[in-house]
């Protein structure tokens, strides 16, 4: 099959991409390098089917002609800077919104008709059930990106019932593992480089959250692709399991060998559409055969790991 993959040069990108081409898929990549990495894909680019083309999703021309022949599109590009979203409103607008509208018209004037959607757990706000379904009733939005990549399936959603098409959105639990670029890990883990003695912590440090692995996140999607069948086929992905934020400082410092002083800023709450508990029921996804392979804390350490490995992607981001 040949396979169109948005932003196939980050962190999940880059995974699906080398587990695409294990499956002897040929691929085109369209990533416009803000946040995904050419190093990244230095194992995919000598593969005979891959082809990486550099270009925004909101120029639509160059968008079209790099899609044109292709039969299943991954749409994994999107701002994911959730913290600092109401720094920059109009870039959630532009980058998730607006680029999975983009994609959606050139995937409807090629004659594509199959997609698979990187969404996110935070559509849920802060909802009263947990583990949360997908079934659930939406609250009131608390992020711009959250309320960006609701505002995208919603698209995708439309454009499976009047155009046709097949979708899979999956909403996912905050991923980690090797080639990890930004999360509570990395920036701890680059605070504690500059200052080993202090670690400031947003919120309190009681807010839960569940994390999956890369590679399990890979394996769920493939597999839900391959199973699926609805018109539209949503998923949430993620552990039976959440830990508090203390608990992974705590295996990061343990890690590192250090015992820094914690400095909390207080509330429930890190930041401005912060969700104090995340934790998704993945019933649906478990019924059709998956399972996570790691742990949480496993896939910490694998995180950590890369990391230690590779200590150039700390500077990746000031």
């Amino acid at each position: 099959m040949k396979i169109f993959v948005t932003g196939g040069a980050g962190f999940i990108g880059s995974h699906l991409v080398d587990r695409l081409l294990q499956d002897d898929h040929e691929l085109i990549v369209f990533d416009n390098l803000s946040t995904g990495q050419e190093r990244f894909l230095e194992g995919a680019s000598r593969h005979k089917h891959f082809r990486m083309i550099r270009g925004d999703l909101l120029d639509t021309a160059r968008l079209k002609q790099a899609m044109s022949g292709c039969e299943f599109v991954f749409h994994l590009a999107a701002n994911a800077d959730v913290r600092f979203g109401l720094g920059h409103p109009y870039k959630d607008l532009e980058q998730n919104t607006i680029a999975t509208f983009n994609v959606l018209e050139a995937m409807r004037a090629d004659g594509i008709r199959k997609m698979a959607f990187a969404s996110t757990g935070s559509i849920y706000g802060e909802p009263e059930k947990f583990p949360t379904p997908e079934t659930d009733s939406f609250p009131i939005q608390t992020s711009l990106y959250g309320a960006s990549k609701l505002a995208g399936e919603g698209l995708i959603e439309a454009y499976s019932e009047g155009f046709d098409f097949q979708s899979y959105i999956f909403r996912f639990v905050s991923i980690l593992g090797e080639r990890y670029t930004h999360g509570h890990i990395f920036d701890f883990v680059k605070s504690l480089r500059s200052n080993p003695l202090k670690l400031r912590v947003l919120g309190d440090g009681h807010q839960k959250k569940s994390y999956l692995y890369v590679k399990d996140c890979m394996e769920a999607m493939l597999l839900a692709v391959d199973k699926a069948k609805d018109k539209v086929n949503i998923f949430n992905l993620g552990t039976d399991e959440y830990c508090e934020v203390n608990h992974s400082i705590e295996l990061i410092t343990k890690y590192l060998g250090l015992q820094p002083e914690l400095e909390y800023t207080g509330g429930v709450r890190g930041w401005v559409g912060d969700s104090p508990f995340i934790f998704l029921d993945c019933q649906k996804i478990r019924k059709i055969g998956w399972r996570p392979t790691l742990s949480i804390s496993e896939g910490i350490i694998k995180t950590l790991d890369y990391l230690k490995s590779n200590p150039w992607v700390l500077n990746m981001r000031n």
